[in-house]
Order: C-alpha cells, then sequence, then structure tokens
C-alpha cells in the first residue's frame, strides 16, 4: 500500500527511545510524525485553537501504560468525543498488556502492536489506518458539501426534488404543486444544476449515499 500524502502519525508514549525510534522510522517511509510525551500533552494540543486533527488524515501510536493519564483512558476521552474513527488509534503495548489492547480493539481501537515491534508490519498498519482516516474525512467532506448544496435550493427547488426523487413525472408535480409543467421544467433544471446532477437517478443516489 503506498503512503497517503499528507498524513499525520501521532505518538504518545512516555518512553523517549520509543518516541524517537517510531519517528526514525516514520521519516524513513516519508511519513510525517509528531511525538509527545504523555497523553496530557496531546489532549492539550488537542485543545489548542487552530491545532489538533483538521482535514488531513491521521492515525495516533498509543503506549497503553503511561504515568498519569493511561493510553486506555485517553482512547475512552477520545471515543467519548466520537473522534477514532478519524482518528485510527493503534495501541503500543508489552506483552502483559496484550489482552487489555484486544479488548480496546474490540472496542473501536484500529490494531494493536506488541512490543518489539517489527518495522514493515507496523508501518502496514499505519498505512491502512491513515487510509481510513481518509475514508472517513472524505465521507465527511461529501456530507458537507451536500448539506450546503442543499441549502441554496429554494423552498420550491425543495418541493419539486422531494417529487422528483419519489419518481413523480413533471405533470404529477405539476399537479401536486398546484403550478405549470413549465414551472417545473424550470425549477427541476435549477435544482439539478445546484445538487449538480443529471438526472433523477443520480440525484436519488446522491441523497441515499449522504443519509446518516
Amino acid at each position: 500500500m503506498q503512503p497517503v500524502l499528507n498524513g499525520m502519525v501521532f505518538i504518545v508514549d512516555d518512553d523517549v527511545s520509543v518516541r524517537e525510534a517510531l519517528a526514525w522510522l516514520l521519516r524513513s517511509r516519508r511519513l510525517p510524525s509528531e511525538a509527545f510525551e504523555s497523553a496530557e500533552a496531546f489532549e492539550a494540543m488537542l485543545a489548542r485553537p487552530g491545532a489538533g486533527l483538521g482535514r488531513q488524515p491521521a492515525c495516533l501510536m498509543l503506549d497503553v501504560r503511561m504515568p498519569g493519564l493511561s493510553g486506555l483512558a485517553l482512547f475512552d476521552r477520545l471515543l467519548e468525543r466520537g473522534l477514532v474513527d478519524r482518528l485510527p488509534v493503534i495501541f503500543l503495548t508489552g506483552h502483559a498488556d496484550v489482552p487489555t489492547a484486544v479488548d480496546a480493539v474490540k472496542r473501536g481501537a484500529f490494531d494493536f502492536c506488541e512490543k518489539p515491534f517489527s518495522d514493515n508490519a507496523l508501518v502496514d498498519r499505519i498505512e491502512q489506518a491513515l487510509a481510513q482516516s481518509a475514508a472517513v474525512l472524505e465521507v465527511s467532506a461529501r456530507k458537507e458539501r451536500l448539506q450546503a448544496q442543499l441549502g441554496e435550493l429554494t423552498e420550491r427547488e425543495c418541493d419539486v426534488m422531494r417529487l422528483v426523487v419519489e419518481g413523480l413525472p413533471n405533470k404529477l408535480i405539476a399537479d401536486q404543486l398546484d403550478i405549470s409543467v413549465r414551472t417545473v421544467e424550470v425549477h427541476r433544471a435549477r435544482m439539478f444544476e445546484k445538487m449538480n446532477v443529471r438526472s433523477a437517478v443520480e440525484l436519488a443516489n446522491l441523497l441515499r449515499e449522504q443519509a446518516p
């Protein structure tokens, strides 16, 4: 798998040697990273105005056991904030913590990696996590674009769109809305242009794909 362009790998581990080894490994694979010595430091970064995840793919390499706020406690906070889809978490764990890491994966973590880790296998999983993050961000961006498009429609265009999606021909739409067929055609054409679609089927698919 090719590295995801503009992806960021966050490293949170209290062991400086682990942070440096991971940063070196990622640099060698042309993957940018940012390291933190504690979960508290990472949370502080997320809280800074203009900082945090932004719109680029990212993943988090997270140590299970750390002084102060543990990796598991940070993971729970990220879960509560709904961030683990766009920020997949790969736990770094010692042998004794494998069962704990497995449980975290069941609760939504992307994976875990037992120390000492295999460079190639770890980078493969990081790239897969970044790909997942990119996919989640793209879905979110498409939904935002759809909401912006819907916001540009007039009330009458929304009425026409609803009936077009239901499969009604222009004549029946005109009857239901008590307007002329020509007026329906005008509203329909403008609505299609604003929604950037060319057919009723394409419109229906767009709305269905972006439904919650």
